[in-house]
């Protein structure tokens, strides 16, 4: 018995996939997966930029809840 994985089994084993599934339905799977594995990196790149920017939010919160701020109402503003 040969090679498992020579050439002539791997091309036999193409032929049948594409047989079984077409090309236009191949295709989609190629895009869905390159975008997910597209989507995860960025994920896991946007994780470290989320919590920067979540804590940068949290220090702006606190300056401005810690500022006093006088507001006005709607009848403060009636022209005299």
């Amino acid at each position: 018995m040969g090679d498992l994985f020579s050439i002539q089994h791997l091309l036999l084993l193409l032929l049948i996939v594409v047989l079984i599934f077409g090309t236009k339905k191949l295709r989609n799977i190629g895009a869905d997966l390159g975008g997910a594995v597209k989507g995860f990196k960025e994920g896991m790149s946007g994780a470290a930029a989320t919590t920067e920017n979540s804590e940068e939010k949290r220090s702006l919160d606190e300056k401005a809840t810690s500022s006093p701020v006088k507001e006005t109402s709607a009848q403060d503003k009636t022209p005299s």
